[in-house]
């Protein structure tokens, strides 16, 4: 195993992590964003379970897409690079 194989086996490592994390953070952000007014204002029972169900929808699929999108460019600028 050569020190340029645990470069890149890092770099991916660490590529990897960057694109958990930002997922995480936009799947937080859209999650509050669409369920918050659910949580501040007193709403119907049913306008509360859409916003809920809606919003972990909403944060589940950005989260996936993001991660795709990380994992990708990563791959792509590698690819150029050589």
């Amino acid at each position: 195993m050569s020190g340029g194989d645990q470069a890149r086996r890092d770099a991916r490592t660490v590529e990897i992590g960057y694109a958990l994390a930002s997922a995480g953070f936009l799947g937080a952000v859209a999650f509050g964003v669409i369920a918050g007014p659910a949580a501040v204002w007193n709403l119907p029972h049913r306008v509360t379970t859409a916003l809920l169900l809606t919003g972990a929808t909403a944060a589940g699929l950005l989260a996936v897409v993001r991660v795709v999108h990380v994992l990708l460019t990563y791959e792509r600028a590698r690819g150029r690079r050589g």
